[in-house]
């Protein structure tokens, strides 16, 4: 059970970071129909809060609600802080719920190493084996194709193979959309790219 002092702690962290410019309904897809002034104003702010945000109020924020994780995830990958990749597998794996878990695919493929790729190989053997489950296998696929075009290796392949993984998920109810992996890539590249843009607003990047 939580302390009472523990809530106000979260409830001042949300405010500060999580719900500024409603900042955690607009961490994905929403940065890239942004006009030039209004991303550059939302990265500049976003790697500011990364430089802010201290390790242990990243920490209480992925002990809350999808929101304050999401949020957390970005922060942790324009920051760059290789110290929270573990806590953010576990939390990709278990999928406990619903809208954080691109944010923590985006956080892998911005840390960009083979460990990061492998976090993602271990969500990919469990979640394309649920094909009644419609999670977050197509963020996870783009940010390891992405990987795997950084690092010259080849995870994904097997995944794809005709009578593969992958494909199994597709085929399989409910309907799901039908898009080239690729175009799962790109987009996780895009949001990348808001990553780095972040980044060089953040002195905290290593």
């Amino acid at each position: 059970m939580r302390h009472k002092d523990e809530d106000a702690e979260l409830l001042k962290l949300i405010r500060r970071y999580v719900t500024p410019d409603r900042r955690y309904l607009k961490l994905g897809g929403n940065l890239l129909g942004m006009n030039g002034r209004e991303r550059a104003k939302f990265t500049r702010k976003l790697g500011e809060a990364a430089s802010e945000i201290s390790p242990r109020e990243l920490g209480i924020l992925l002990d809350g609600g999808w929101r304050e994780r999401k949020t957390a995830a970005w922060l942790i990958a324009v920051a760059g802080r290789t110290e929270f990749r573990e806590r953010l597998g576990e939390l990709l794996l278990a999928s406990e719920g619903p809208y954080a878990g691109q944010a923590y695919c985006v956080a892998f493929a911005t840390l960009g190493t083979s460990t990061d790729a492998d976090l993602l190989v271990a969500y990919l053997d469990r979640y394309l084996r649920r094909p009644d489950l419609y999670y977050d296998q197509t963020a996870a696929l783009g940010a390891l194709l992405l990987l795997d075009a950084r690092l010259g290796a080849d995870q994904t392949s097997r995944f794809l193979t005709p009578e593969g993984l992958w494909q199994q998920w597709i085929d399989g109810p409910p309907s799901k959309d039908r898009d080239a992996p690729d175009t799962y890539r790109e987009f996780i590249g895009q949001l990348c790219v808001v990553a780095d843009e972040s980044a060089t607003h953040c002195t905290a990047r290593s």
